[in-house]
């Protein structure tokens, strides 16, 4: 009764002590959304810079920070956040069109968050996580950007079926390839405890 009585008697004295250490908690959600978002801006800039825009925003677009989707299997939403604002604003950066800087964003949206919900099975949520940015990215390109011309290598199939091919192949080597080895590498458990010494959380509690 003394102890129920003594955190009552704070809650009334400081009705916002609750309220101070839930916005502690998502400022650093928040702070972790921009971190990743920046990442994926400045991954994308460096690589179109050292090797050109086909890779970023042409019809293979493999784009290497699609790997950070992957993440979202560790650090759940922020990842998600972050991905989807790091693609709306390399988007908006080059402005291939409107439906590059709508669609693409959404597509890593639905991405991030297929992969976060497989979190237990993270190699399969790689790997579905890669098909909306196939599917999505692949049919906008073709369907807005007719100009834009799948590989050589593909051009057996219909312009349609040859971009979303394309794109899938290219967001399985980036999300399902690189991501899932920068996801296993992360997840080790001396980093993952480095990581929580400086107050971030992980998605699985277990871990």
């Amino acid at each position: 009764m003394a102890g129920e009585w003594s955190s009552t008697r704070s809650a009334i004295t400081n009705p916002g002590n609750l309220e101070v250490k839930n916005s502690v908690f998502d400022s650093r959600d928040l702070g972790l959304t921009a971190v990743f978002a920046a990442l994926y801006v400045v991954i994308n800039v460096v690589q179109m810079v050292s090797v050109g825009n086909p890779t970023i925003y042409g019809p293979i677009q493999l784009r290497v920070a699609d790997c950070l989707i992957a993440l979202a299997a560790l650090f759940g939403w922020s990842v998600v956040g972050g991905v989807t604002l790091g693609c709306f604003l390399t988007n908006a950066y080059y402005f291939l069109g409107v439906q590059d800087v709508i669609f693409g964003p959404i597509a890593n949206l639905i991405a991030a968050t297929v992969v976060f919900l497989l979190r237990k099975h993270r190699f399969v949520a790689c790997v579905a996580g890669a098909v909306p940015v196939g599917l999505i990215v692949g049919s906008y390109l073709s369907i807005f950007f007719p100009l834009l011309s799948p590989p050589d290598a593909l051009n057996a199939l219909p312009p349609l079926v040859a971009m979303i091919a394309s794109l899938m192949i290219s967001s399985l080597i980036a999300i399902a390839g690189i991501g899932y080895i920068v996801l296993v590498m992360l997840s080790k458990r001396n980093f993952l405890r480095s990581l929580k010494s400086q107050g971030l959380k992980t998605a699985d509690k277990n871990l």
